[in-house]
C-alpha cells in the first residue's frame, strides 16, 4: 500500500532498527502478543517491528527465570523489541542487560498499562505521577543498552543466576556488542490529559522513541482515543529530535496512515485491531477457509513450540480468529469447549467440511 504523506526525515530509532516509516506495528498487550501470535505476525504480515508482551523488571531481578518465556522470539520476528515494565531503577539496569545479551533490537519501558495491579504499586501508567521515577528509569535502561555495548558481563551487570542460565539456554549465539534504541509507551495521562507537559518531561531524557496511547490512565480503554492530544504531545518530542508515535482506535491500515498523516506523528501501533488478524499489516483479508487455516496453523505452534504456555490460553485467539462469518458464532461457542489440540483441528475441520 502506497503513503504519499509529508516529506520526513529518518529517525534515529528507526535507523538503528534499519525501518523505513511511516512506522506502522503491533502495540505490545499482555495475554495476546506472546510468541505464537508474534511468530503468526511476522508470518503473514510485515510490521515495522513487533513487541513482546510487558514483563516485571523486580520478578527478573530476584531471579524468576519462568518469566522468561515471554522473551521467546523467532528471528523471522526482526526487528524485535523487549517491553519491560516495574518501579526499581536497579532492576530495570539489569533487564536492560539481559534483553540485550538475549539478542533484542531495542527495549521498551512500559509506562502506559492502567491496569490497577500494575499501577497501584506505581508501575506502567502510575510512573506518569512519579516523572522524577521515570526519567531515571529512561537512563537506567540506557545505561544498561550502553554498558552491554561496551562489553559487560550479565554476572558484572548483578544478572540473578537463575537468569544467567535460562538466557544461555535460549540463545542461539552471542548477540552482536551494539547499541540499540530504548523506547518508551506511555498514555496522556494519569487523570487528565497532560500530554504536551509529560511529553516535555520524556523528552528530556532523550528515548529514541515515545510512543502516547490517546487515553487517560483513569479512561482505561474506554471513551474515543484522543488524537488531538496525542499530535500535541508529538510537537515537543519531534522537536527534540525524538520518533513519536500514536496508538489508539486505529482500525484499519487506511485509518494508520490518516492518523500519521493528519496528527504529524511518525507512526502508530495497533492494538484491538489485530486481535484475530495477524495478517492485518499486510493489508489484505483471507476469505474464511483460510482464515479458519490459520487460526489452526496457530493453536498447533502454541502447542508444539511453546507448551510451558498454558494453551487455555489459545481460546480467546480462537475466538478472535471466528468472528464476521456465516456460522461464526456457533464455531466459536464450539471452540471455547476445546481443551485440547486434536479438539480444535476436529471442530475446525467440521465446520469447513
Amino acid at each position: 500500500m502506497a503513503f504519499c504523506g509529508r516529506m520526513r526525515v529518518m529517525s534515529k530509532f528507526e535507523e538503528q532498527l534499519g525501518i523505513s516509516g511511516p512506522i506502522i506495528a503491533p502495540a505490545p498487550m499482555d495475554g495476546v502478543t506472546d510468541a505464537a501470535f508474534r511468530h503468526m505476525i511476522a508470518k503473514y504480515s510485515r510490521p515495522s517491528f513487533i513487541v513482546t508482551e510487558f514483563t516485571n523488571v523486580e520478578g527478573l531481578a530476584r531471579g524468576a527465570d519462568e518469566m522468561l518465556k515471554a522473551f521467546i522470539y523467532e528471528e523471522g520476528e526482526r526487528p524485535v523489541i523487549g517491553q519491560i515494565y516495574g518501579v526499581e531503577v536497579e532492576s530495570f539496569y539489569k533487564a536492560a542487560v539481559m534483553l540485550c545479551c538475549l539478542g533484542f533490537d531495542g527495549i521498551d519501558i512500559n509506562m502506559g498499562c492502567p491496569v490497577n495491579k500494575v499501577a497501584k504499586h506505581g508501575s506502567g501508567a502510575g510512573l506518569i505521577q512519579t516523572p522524577d521515577l521515570a526519567r531515571e528509569i529512561i537512563r537506567s535502561v540506557k545505561m544498561g543498552v550502553k554498558d552491554f555495548a561496551d562489553g559487560i558481563s550479565m554476572g558484572d551487570a548483578g544478572v540473578h543466576d537463575n537468569i544467567i542460565e535460562g538466557v544461555k539456554r535460549m540463545r542461539r549465539s552471542d548477540p552482536e556488542r551494539r547499541m540499540i534504541p530504548v523506547s518508551v509507551k506511555t498514555r496522556i495521562g494519569y487523570d487528565k490529559p497532560i500530554s504536551v507537559e509529560w511529553a516535555s518531561i520524556l523528552a528530556e531524557e532523550k528515548p529514541d522513541m515515545i510512543c502516547f496511547h490517546g487515553r487517560t490512565l483513569k479512561q482505561m480503554y474506554t471513551a474515543e482515543a484522543n488524537w488531538d492530544e496525542i499530535g500535541a504531545a508529538a510537537k515537543p518530542v519531534k522537536n527534540a529530535g525524538i520518533c513519536c508515535a500514536g496508538n489508539g482506535d486505529v482500525h484499519s491500515m487506511e485509518a494508520a496512515y490518516e492518523k500519521i498523516e493528519k496528527f504529524g506523528v511518525d507512526g502508530v501501533e495497533v492494538g484491538r485491531a489485530i486481535f484475530g488478524k495477524p495478517w492485518f499489516f499486510g493489508g489484505e483479508e483471507p476469505d474464511i477457509k483460510t482464515r479458519l487455516k490459520i487460526a489452526l496453523e496457530h493453536a498447533r505452534y502454541m502447542h508444539e513450540k511453546t507448551p510451558e504456555i498454558n494453551f487455555l490460553m489459545m481460546r480467546k485467539h480462537l475466538a478472535w480468529y471466528a468472528k464476521g462469518f456465516v456460522g461464526a458464532k456457533e464455531l466459536r461457542m464450539e471452540l471455547m469447549k476445546m481443551h485440547t489440540l486434536s479438539d480444535i483441528e476436529q471442530a475446525i475441520a467440521n465446520f469447513l467440511a
